[in-house]
Parts: structure tokens; sequence; C-alpha cells
């Protein structure tokens, strides 16, 4: 019999329920039969105890919220009668001994990558065309329009939308109920692969809103995120349109740059409008040296790498009451294999940390980093509410509805993303990965500007958990969707890449599931191309600071 219901921890006073119950059923928890007391859905939680008003919520084995009312055992958890509390934190004595995972299978292997002048490995070879200011949004939209398909990187989508069809009907005066039946879906045409430079992965045409306005710290920051995308090892080089007058200035850019990588050497184009002859020969300066910065990236090869070359993003989103116990926990075994392998691994999105401070405070290898951490917390934390918001409001609808009613039950199952591995730095936004082992890196939780930032800090991959289901991709490393349940991942297979629901149904374990997702992990470093990649889901959001959980 398939296990229903599970208690994550020891000392939770929650149970999760892994299929739905009516009122009145009786569940079998530790060899004891409880009777509920209203319906539970599945992946929401019920108490296996009464509970007085102002008890705390145990999860995970922490505090992840204080009941408002008596709530008899065997009820459901939920917004009606729990409010968010979170246990407070403080740097003490720390703990980084760590047992680590059996690495034996993985020991010897290596996978094809991109090896770069500043010693960094990349999973893809890509060109970046830039705009240093929104202003030129415009004029790299237009080259994307020029350029793609010239030089066949048409990009498919698997199928088509016959648009005509629905011209046809139209003038032929049907109603609009017909109209709407009329199927327009056709196959993609299947052109073969006609790359004039068959060893660049694609260009990747980047748009934003920022460069100008708001405050001279956006503008910074947004230097330094772009020129942790012009470092970043999945890049071969890039081309920079600037418009001249804005506050991201290119002696901003070129100062990032050089503090990033001293000897960068990549070709780098950078064009300014304001000093150009013309809008169209700027445009026609800007194809021409690009097209030259593609036959220099064409030359790139893959080499034999060690796995200690792989930088691993860690990110959730859409996650629903499985994702703790499933997908996340799954990655954090794929991140404490590759740890010991000697690779990196990158936890972000801090809003949803809020709760599990001390354990990664604990894990850190260097005061100075808990240190830092406990004020890039802080003053997170303190942002928010002046904005008028806090951490407490993180949760999503979608969170809420399937089972995550606080942000500290959210952030506790989050964290599972992290394994058990020492905090090896910490990391404010736009600051690159050099160390070894577990970083923690300052985002919000939104899910593609933590995604823009784990790239930004040099992540050559990306592994993105869901439980709800998101298409998100990065234009510069390719984003890995693991779902929490397999309903998910056979209802919406064109955008998840791995299920991580078999943990659910008793089917495999974590480590077995953690195991796997590396080897898939392997694949991808080699060029096997993921779903976000398939449908071209390049999302790019820089973060301005302060006003985003």
């Amino acid at each position: 019999m398939k296990q229903q219901v599970i208690k994550v921890h020891p000392g939770d006073n929650l149970v999760v329920a892994l299929r739905d119950f009516a009122e009145g059923e009786t569940v079998e928890l530790d060899g004891q039969e409880m009777e509920l007391r209203e319906g539970v859905p599945q992946k929401h939680k019920f108490n296996e105890a009464d509970l007085q008003a102002g008890d705390p919520v145990l999860m995970y084995g922490v505090v992840v919220g204080k009941t408002t009312r008596f709530i008899p055992k065997g009820s459901r958890i939920s917004r009606d009668n729990v409010v968010h509390k979170a246990n407070l934190y403080r740097i003490g004595e720390r703990h980084t001994d760590w047992s680590a995972p059996d690495t034996s299978r993985f020991q010897a292997r290596t996978f094809m990558g991109y090896h770069r002048a500043d010693a960094q490995v990349g999973t893809r070879n890509y060109w970046l065309v830039i705009p240093l200011v929104f202003c030129e949004n415009r004029n790299v939209g237009l080259m994307k329009q020029l350029m793609l398909d010239e030089l066949g990187y048409r990009q498919k989508t698997g199928y088509a939308l016959n648009v005509r069809k629905l011209v046809r009907e139209y003038r032929s005066g049907a109603a609009l109920t017909a109209i709407l039946e009329t199927d327009i879906l056709e196959p993609d045409a299947e052109d073969p692969d006609e790359r004039l430079f068959p060893g660049v992965d694609g260009i990747k045409f980047l748009e934003h809103t920022g460069g100008c306005g708001g405050i001279r710290q956006d503008s910074e920051a947004l230097c330094q995120l772009l020129a942790g995308y012009i470092t970043h090892p999945n890049v071969a080089g890039a081309t920079v349109l600037s418009l001249g007058c804005q506050n991201a200035q290119i002696p901003i850019l070129e100062a990032a740059i050089a503090q990033r990588d001293p000897g960068f050497s990549k070709p780098l184009f950078v064009l300014e409008q304001q000093t150009s002859r013309s809008e169209r020969q700027f445009i026609a300066d800007a194809v021409k040296q690009t097209f030259v910065g593609l036959i220099q990236a064409n030359a790139c090869v893959r080499q034999p790498a060690g796995l200690d070359k792989l930088s691993l993003g860690l990110e959730c989103g859409g996650s629903d009451g499985f994702s703790g116990i499933s997908a996340n926990p799954v990655l954090g075994y794929a991140s404490d294999l590759l740890v010991a392998l000697g690779g990196k691994a990158i936890l972000s999105e801090f809003p949803e940390l809020n709760g599990a401070e001390q354990e990664l405070i604990n894990r850190c290898v260097h005061t100075a980093d808990a240190e830092k951490f406990v004020t890039l917390m802080e003053t997170y934390a303190q942002r928010a509410v002046a904005s008028g918001s806090g951490f407490d409001m993180n949760p999503s609808p979608g969170n809420i509805k399937d089972g995550l009613i606080t942000d500290a039950m959210k952030s506790a199952g989050a964290a599972k993303k992290g394994g058990s591995s020492p905090v090896t730095a910490v990391l404010d936004y736009t600051e690159p990965a050099l160390r070894s082992g577990l970083n923690l890196l300052c985002t919000p939780g939104n899910d593609v500007e933590s995604t823009t930032g784990l790239a930004g800090s040099w992540a050559n991959l990306i592994v993105f958990t869901t439980g709800l289901g998101t298409p998100t991709g990065n234009p510069v490393a390719p984003v890995v969707k693991v779902s929490s349940n397999t309903a998910l991942a056979t209802r919406m297979a064109d955008i998840i890449d791995f299920d991580a629901g078999t943990v659910i149904s008793g089917e495999a374990t974590i480590a077995a599931r953690g195991e796997a997702l590396l080897e898939l992990l392997i694949e991808v470093a080699e060029g096997k191309q993921v779903r976000a990649e398939l449908l071209h889901q390049d999302d790019f959001i820089p973060w301005k600071r302060g006003i985003s959980l």
C-alpha cells in the first residue's frame, strides 16, 4: 500500500497529506490511527495533536508559523488558523562537519565543455547582443530580426499557427464561434540545421528597462550584471549598444568587466549611437562587427573538463506542498554530489530563506560570511518593510492554494535545494561565485530576477524546481525544470525535463533521483538541449534592489 501521509521530521507537529482526504477519514501515522475532523486536500497539512492559540507550528524540524486559535487534532492547517512566524537567529558556534554523499559513481566523469582563457569552462557557446540602456532595445530587436533567420538560427517552436485560416474564415463571414473552433495548430516546418556558424550555439539578444532614470546605483548594478554575462563561461563574446548620454556609461561597464576578469580577451564590440552618422549606419556597423565576432566564436570547440568546472544555480518557483519533500531535496542531493566533486552550487532567493537562517549561519565556514549573510538578510527585510511589504507576504496565491501558507513554511522547503554541505561563500547580487562549494547569493524570490542573477554570478547550469509549472529560461545558462509531482510532469511535458514525483509515490529514493538528476546535468553540460532552450525561453529581468520579493 502506498504511503498516504508523511511526517517530514520527527519533531514536527504537522503531517502532509499525499492524497485528498475527506472529513471523517481515518489515517494511520506511526502505528496510530487518527480521524480527520475536516477534509484535507493533497499537499496540505493537518495537526497530529491539539494546538492551543499561540502555539508554534513545526515542519522540517523548525518553526514555520503560529496558531491564531485552538486547533483540535486532525484539522486542516490553513491561513484561517495559522500565521507566519520564524525563529530568531544569531551568529554563534558553527558546525561545518559534513557527511558527504558517495561520489564513487561520478569520480572519473568528465564533460565536454568550452574552455575559456580565465580557466572557466562553458556548457554553451553563445554570442550576446546587449543594450546598455533601454533606449537601444529597438535596435537590438532590429538586429535580431535581421540576423537570426539569415544565419540559420530560426526560432523553431515545434508547432506553427496558421493565422491565414482565421483570415479566410473572417472574410467568408464565419460566426465568432466558428472562428474559435477553427483548428490552426500545425506541425512546424522541419528545416535542416543550416547554421552558418555551427560552433555557435546561438545569438542571444537581451532587452531590459534599465540604464537610465531611477537612481545611479541601479545603473551601476546593471553594469555589474551585464559584465557578469559578458564574462560568463557560456559566452564567447558580445556586442554592446550604447546611446551615449545614459547613466550606465561605457567606462562603468568596462571597469566591471576588468574587475571580474583582469585579463579579459573575448571579442567585445561597443558601439555608441550618438557618435554614429545615422541609425542605418549604426545598425550596419553593429551587424558587421557581430558577424566578425561570430567567425571568431565559431572557432571554439568542446574539450574534456572535470565536473569541478560545473557551477550549478539552485532555483525554485511555482512551488507546491510537495516541493520541499521531493524536488528540492532531490536537487539538494545532486548539489551535495557536485560540491563533493569540487564543483560549485549557488543557492539564491533570500526571501525564501526566512526561517532557515540559523541552519545556514551554522553551516558557514567563515565568520565573515556568516556576518555578511545576516547583514544582507536584515537589510533586505528592512527594505521590504519600508516599501510596505515584508517576507511574510512572499507566498503567492498559487503557493497558498497548494499548501504553502506561510513564508517560513515555504522557505524551510526551499532551503532543501542547498543540500547539507558547508557554506563556503556569501555573495551580494551580481558578485561572481569564485569558491568551490555552496555559495549563498542574495536575489529576490521572483523567478526571473533570481535566475537572471544566478547567471550573472556565473552559474553555467541552473536547475529550477517547480510544483505548479513554469516555462522560465535564461539567455545564457540552460535551465533544467524539475517537477515535484508526476501529475505535473505528465501534464506539462513540454516544459518539464525531470520528474522528482516518484519520491512522493515511493517508487524512488531522494538519493536515487539525485544521482539521476546529476546524470542529466552532465548530458546538458555537453549540449543536450532542455525544454526551455527548445522553446527559446530567454527570460532576463535585472533586479532593482529593495522592491521585489
